[in-house]
């Protein structure tokens, strides 16, 4: 029997070339890797192949190509292979086109170029491929529907959590016909969206976040009930402390209430984090500790919030929203920071519904040809704008300070100035949004001279204030009055230690109020708010959880 067949499409010889040369590499023995130089030429192929009886595997497409891209290629692969697995190989500038191809054309993976070197960039995203193909044969690959509505703020919040935890779905509106029969099949209503349907059949109207993450197959309920180390919150703190405690033999436990990667896994591009001289975007970065963590054996909990942090003799017990709960030798606390509420009239009854807070890639599509506005003058707003302006017709970032280059890196200031549809606004905030069920127009003041300007938009993504979320702490952590909380030299009043504590030493650097207890990341107080900083910090505050645990 021949192999089954991997097919590669590039227009660019030398690509080509490597990818094909990178594949046999590895695939060589199990599979045939076959090369075309353009759509038509591999349709061509894919016909022949048809007509032997042999097997496609997996089929990877350059997304630029001349006279037929990508995209449109494998949309008629799909009508000669429809169970090959299908990647998408794309320049960063194209990343957003990937993304809206795992809808448009059921595209497993993006990749993108260079994947130097190929045992992290390529083969983890081949092996992917081949092993889904492999399990399911000629059976469809099952996939998540999600029915709802554009302007339904529910609805948005379904699609976000999705896409932010990487879960391929499928959307459907209640506008459209199949959309429609999809509510009809689930005995649904439009009062009853966004309405999930899983892989099995089961139609979940409403759904909290538990009941999507298992619909997902996202991990919720946890392995054990006594850890070395939890780490409560997946941004680039918890992450770093995640690998390194998991690395280092810790029974680690890292709980995300939403997405890994916090704010940061929201960036359009990171391009000042170090080893990535191209840049990263967030969600690659994030996708990338995620599956470190787990490689190491750590366990990563989602879609669970925790409520409670308690102490019981030694352990560290943290509790949930449900009222079970797990204890620890020790916690890392790594909850980051969220955006604050825009404070300006009728933004609250528009959220999801055309405000949006931090970077919604899902509404990138929606954006084209559309007047965009942007809230902040730090580096995520910058990120965002310069990622819009790549759909949108226009954006305007709204600076309430009088220049840039107080909160926001030079490097991404220069790419700025150099985009011709960004227009920078400063000393200019919002001060009202209005609209019928979304938003149509926004307010503009202007400070100093009081002015103030109505503008049509139906898009502004706010990313203004750095609000921690740590209420849910009470007194037990020392807090400062903006809520982040202290640790290390700050919790000492004139030598004195806090109150409370009962170690015959001064707290570590990282190490709260509470001994065995760490902060990392923007949560902490003093902290710097940048994404290598967390990382570092994460990984420190491993160390010094090493330290405590051998006091004890």
């Amino acid at each position: 029997m021949s192999l089954p067949i991997l097919l590669t499409v590039d227009d660019d010889p030398s690509v080509s070339r490597a990818v094909a040369r990178d594949l046999r590499r590895r695939y060589g023995r199990d599979y045939r890797v076959m090369r075309a130089g353009s759509g038509a030429d591999a349709l061509d192929a894919l016909r022949e192949i048809k007509l032997r009886g042999e097997t496609v595997a997996a089929i990877l497409a350059d997304y630029r190509m001349p006279r037929m891209n990508g995209i449109e290629f494998l949309e008629q692969a799909m009508d000669l292979f429809p169970h090959a697995r299908r990647a998408l190989l794309t320049a960063y500038a194209d990343t957003e086109a990937a993304i809206q191809a795992i809808n448009v054309v059921d595209v497993d993976h993006y990749l993108l170029k260079p994947w130097d070197p190929p045992e992290e960039k390529l083969y983890p995203v081949v092996d992917a491929l081949v092993e889904t193909w492999r399990a399911v044969g000629d059976r469809s690959v099952e996939e998540i529907k999600v029915v709802g509505h554009r302007w339904s703020e529910p609805s948005y919040r379904v699609r976000d959590f999705l896409a932010r935890n990487a879960v391929p779905y499928r959307w459907y509106s209640v506008d459209e016909p199949e959309g429609r029969r999809l509510l009809e099949a689930a005995a649904a209503g439009p009062d009853d969206i966004p309405v999930v349907i899983t892989p099995d059949g089961q139609a979940l109207s409403r759904p909290s976040g538990t009941e999507i993450a298992s619909a997902a197959g996202l991990s919720t309920d946890p392995a054990g009930e006594f850890y070395d180390l939890i780490v409560v919150g997946g941004g680039p703190a918890g992450l770093g402390a995640a690998v390194y405690g998991a690395s280092e033999g810790l029974r680690t436990v890292l709980v995300e209430k939403k997405a890994t990667g916090g704010q940061a896994g929201q960036s359009s591009r990171i391009e000042n984090y170090l080893g990535f001289p191209d840049g990263v975007s967030g969600a690659q970065l994030t996708d990338r500790a995620r599956r470190q963590a787990r490689k190491f054996g750590a366990e990563v909990l989602t879609a669970r919030g925790v409520v409670a942090l308690e102490t019981r003799g030694s352990a560290r017990v943290v509790r949930f929203e449900d009222g079970s709960e797990i204890a620890a030798h020790s916690i890392v606390l790594a909850t980051g920071v969220m955006y604050r509420a825009l404070d300006a009239e009728g933004c609250a009854d528009l959220t999801g519904r055309g405000v949006y807070y931090g970077s919604a890639s899902t509404e990138a599509q929606a954006c084209e040809d559309e007047d965009v506005y942007i809230v902040g003058g730090a580096n995520s707003a910058g990120q965002a704008a310069v990622f819009f302006s790549r759909h949108a017709r226009s954006v305007t970032l709204l600076v309430r300070g009088k220049d840039l280059a107080q909160s926001m890196s030079h490097y991404l200031i220069e790419q700025i100035r150099a985009i011709d549809n960004i227009d920078v606004r400063l000393r200019t905030s919002v001060v009202a949004a209005r609209g019928d069920r979304h938003l149509e127009e926004l307010t503009l003041c202007e400070a100093g001279s009081g002015r103030t300007e109505t503008v049509p938009t139906g898009h502004v993504f706010v990313f203004i204030g750095a609000a921690p979320h740590t209420d849910w702490l009470g007194d037990t952590l020392t807090r400062d009055a903006h809520g982040f909380v202290c640790t290390g030299p700050d919790l000492l009043v004139e030598g004195h230690r806090p109150a409370g504590w009962t170690l015959d030493r001064d707290p570590y650097y990282l190490e709260s109020s509470v001994p065995g207890v760490f902060v990392a990341g923007d949560v902490r107080a003093q902290s710097v708010k940048r994404v290598a900083s967390a990382v570092g910090e994460g990984a420190m505050a491993v160390t010094l959880v090493h330290r405590y645990l051998e006091e004890r």
